[in-house]
């Protein structure tokens, strides 16, 4: 039997998951109404029930997240909006918050969300044994270490492979509850890590002045796609619940190439849901929104990650300018067009851009000349004409079907069966009535019956019986047409939805001490880890009467090592006394450096004395 392998889109709403469905992804994930980690990314159930319907017809998947800890007072709540949510028809439940497997969940799958931090075959082994079917790996994970954990593990593995990264170990980071009192572990993060900081040294000395040095480049493993699938990945994720259509059409279809691209050179896969996709346009990540890309961690530390310049979206590099006049400019690149945002960095490094208002020749009219030169770099930020393709009809995904057409007596037979092996027979009596032509009468058939219009659906063979009658063309395309509706029915009719009991039991956690990283918000969350073995020390930051000199971050990012002074690697070319401490203007932290684990944390100083 083959292995299934999944592309993953997000749904920031009903009709971007469904054009996400129809550019090739195989499943989607979308917010619940309520507890959502991007709460304002949540859905009522009517567009979720809509977005499944169309999901199941190409027996793609709908993953809803709830995956935010909740309160005392929240978890009845929750409980309805996951039994409502499977009575939908969704085909997993991605959730962060232990303490709802205390309860009486109806047979949804489970999904460990990525905020519950799964970094290490103990954690995921854990999971696994507690009734979770999917885990989602922290970002951070090498392929080595994916591999351990899939040596060790049996439950699917899904992992990002591109969008937005955080800084911090997901469900680890604390930083913007201690700044704002917004937290990202109940769906509503500030991302202080897009700020602007300055880095000083033990003795004051500012070694960095008025950098995002938190702010992540974009993640992009495209070409990781081989590899992630040899160490156990089987469904590739692409972050973005807040991104628009556009974006997702773009990414979308980009990935489900490359996952085409793999899978016709590799016949012990196949892809997860059915059909194929057509499409209007030549994806291309590079076109619509990022911060330019990193592969991360997954070959180890070996590049820059950090994008100390701008937490905005600098696009695809297009060229550099080539001559400056009073109100125009020429590049070395011939793609611009007319309507595109173009961006660069100025001397001081800010980031700035203009319009193209008009193309004559080789000169470019830019809505503003400040701070152009000869020889800046320019990005695409906003490419016009890729904007123009996606907001028209950009895709089409048909399930392939092949057709039997009998025509004995006084009765015509059609049957049609799709690539899952779903059958419709339809009979209707019709007289005999001898063609004039045969052959042009077989023709007419073929093509009638193999037109499908704007259906879900492609006919790539019709079979004709060797005796065949005169038929009027509206008869063949109403037998076609009902065939195609009742074929649309059973396919949903048959959609393979699996279920899974959740059966309590007393297998022991990894970890026997927990404090507040272990986000334990509610009674529930506390009896769940003291069933398996664990004393929970601390409830979740969220609710620490103190947090002054605490822990709020933790990464494998680690700015010692961006700024080429690592004190572990042994070739470091610069020395930066310790303690480091970095300040948006009004807070302060401290860097701690754990070289031996290759970590980086972030201790609250509190607000800055003025």
């Amino acid at each position: 039997m083959k292995i299934s392998l999944e592309l993953l889109a997000p749904a920031g709403n009903a009709d971007i998951g469904i054009a996400a469905i129809d550019h090739g992804a195989d499943a989607v994930y979308i917010g619940a109404p309520r507890f959502s980690a991007r709460a304002n990314a949540g859905v009522d159930t009517g567009e979720i029930a809509r977005l499944i319907k169309h999901a199941h017809l190409y027996y793609a998947k709908v993953y809803v997240a709830l995956n935010t800890i909740l309160t005392d007072k929240e978890i009845p709540e929750a409980f309805d909006v996951i039994q409502e949510i499977y009575d939908l028809g969704a085909d997993g439940l991605i959730i962060q918050d232990t303490g709802l497997l205390e309860m009486k969940l109806p047979p949804i799958p489970l999904i460990a969300s990525t905020q519950m931090h799964n970094d290490t075959p103990e954690k995921v082994r854990f999971l696994e044994d507690v009734g979770f079917t999917r885990v989602i790996l922290a970002r951070e994970l090498s392929l080595k270490e994916i591999t351990a954990i899939r040596r060790r593990t049996r439950i699917e593995l899904e992992c990002f492979v591109h969008g937005a990264l955080c800084v911090s170990y997901s469900g680890q980071c604390y930083m913007g509850h201690a700044v704002t009192g917004r937290s990202g572990n109940r769906g509503v993060c500030a991302q202080p890590c897009r700020s602007r900081y300055t880095l000083t040294d033990g003795d004051g000395n500012s070694i960095l002045s008025d950098r995002f040095l938190l702010s992540l480049k974009d993640l992009n493993l495209m070409n990781d796609i081989p590899d992630l699938v040899a160490a156990g990945v089987t469904s590739l994720k692409i972050e973005g619940r807040y991104k628009e259509i556009d974006y997702v059409k773009n990414v979308t279809a980009a990935y489900s190439r490359a996952l085409d691209d793999f899978i016709s050179s590799h016949p012990a896969y196949r892809r997860s849901s059915s059909g194929k996709t057509y499409l209007t346009f030549l994806p291309d990540p590079e076109r619509t929104f990022n911060r330019g890309f990193t592969r991360f961690f997954v070959s180890g530390r070996s590049e820059n990650i950090v994008s100390m310049d701008t937490p905005k979206s600098v696009g695809k590099p297009v060229g550099s300018v080539t001559n400056v006049g009073k109100n125009f400019l020429r590049t070395d690149c011939t793609e611009i067009k007319n309507g595109d945002g173009l961006c660069f960095f100025t001397k001081k490094r800010k980031l700035s851009g203009f319009r193209v208002e008009r193309i004559e020749n080789s000169k470019i009219f830019p809505n503003t000349m400040k701070d152009l030169a000869v020889g800046v770099l320019l990005y695409r930020n906003h490419d016009n004409e890729l904007s123009r393709l996606l907001n028209k009809a950009s895709s089409r995904r048909q399930i392939y079907v092949e057709m039997e057409f009998h025509h004995d007596t006084d009765i015509v037979r059609l049957a049609a069966r799709d690539e899952d092996g779903n059958e419709v027979v339809l009979t209707h009596d019709m007289p005999y009535e001898e063609p004039r032509d045969l052959s042009m009468a077989r023709e007419q058939i073929e093509k009638h019956l193999s037109s499908t219009g704007n259906t879900p659906f492609r006919v790539i063979n019709v079979g004709i019986s060797r005796r065949i009658g005169f038929l009027p063309i509206s008869f063949l395309n109403s037998i076609k047409r009902n065939v195609l509706v009742e074929l649309t029915r059973i396919r949903l009719e048959k959609y393979p939805r699996k279920t899974s009991e959740h059966i309590p039991n007393s297998i022991l956690y990894p970890e026997r001490r927990l404090d507040f990283r272990a986000n334990v918000l509610n009674e529930h969350a506390r009896r769940f880890y003291e069933r398996h073995g664990a004393e929970v020390m601390e409830s979740a930051f969220e609710i620490l009467p103190e947090i002054t000199g605490r822990e709020i971050m933790q990464t494998k990012y680690c700015l010692r090592n961006e700024l080429d002074a690592c004190l572990k690697c042994g070739r470091s070319r610069r020395q930066l006394k310790e303690p480091l401490r970095i300040s948006d203007g009004h807070h302060a932290y401290l860097l701690k450096f754990d070289c031996e684990a290759c970590r980086m944390s972030m201790i609250f100083l509190g607000k800055n004395e003025k």
